[in-house]
């Protein structure tokens, strides 16, 4: 645990000294990927979060998803390491959650199965773990799902050769840190 505590401190640090033009290259180079990666897995419906504080800028992206007519759905963050998946409709319409987040506000919840998961974290390492923000919320949801490509996003920086982990840790089935 202390082994976690050290890295997600490191990490912030380094994303909140990133410089905003070298941050920008990296978003524009992550949201290419991240659209093949779509067009490659035929995806028809996507589950991302919405970033927050220096996470990877991923609306421009989202906005694309969007005016394809793909299904977009986002969590809201509940108390109990909880997640509701809302479906999300424009990004004009998002309401201030806990924690800093933010969630669709068309209260839609989404029952569907998902074949992409755009997943968040503070870092990752080439076996496909990822170490969060430590409540387990992404950990409890993504070992629910049953179908889904489980994609990480972040920083190069934030690529890691090992991690340490737990056995309630999920791995991703990929990680894209342009």
């Amino acid at each position: 645990m202390e082994e976690k505590k050290r890295i997600r401190e490191q990490m912030l640090a380094l994303r909140a000294a990133l410089p905003p033009a070298e941050k920008l290259r990296h978003e524009h180079f992550i949201a290419e990927k991240l659209w093949e990666m779509v067009q490659e897995l035929d995806a028809k419906a996507i589950h991302t979060f919405l970033p927050m504080g220096s996470e990877v800028d991923i609306f421009p992206f989202i906005d694309s998803l969007l005016k394809s007519g793909l299904t977009v759905v986002a969590p809201k963050s509940l108390k109990g390491r909880k997640l509701e998946h809302l479906v999300l409709h424009s990004l004009s319409e998002l309401e201030a959650g806990i924690y800093g987040t933010s969630y669709p506000a068309s209260g839609e919840v989404y029952t569907g199965s998902y074949d992409l998961f755009i997943v968040p974290g503070l870092a990752f390492d080439h076996q496909g773990n990822r170490i969060g923000y430590g409540a387990g919320y992404y950990d409890a949801f993504l070992g629910s799902q049953a179908t889904g490509y489980r994609l990480g996003i972040g920083y190069p920086f934030q690529l890691l050769e090992a991690l340490p982990c737990e056995p309630h840790d999920v791995r991703l089935d990929g990680v894209l840190c342009g």
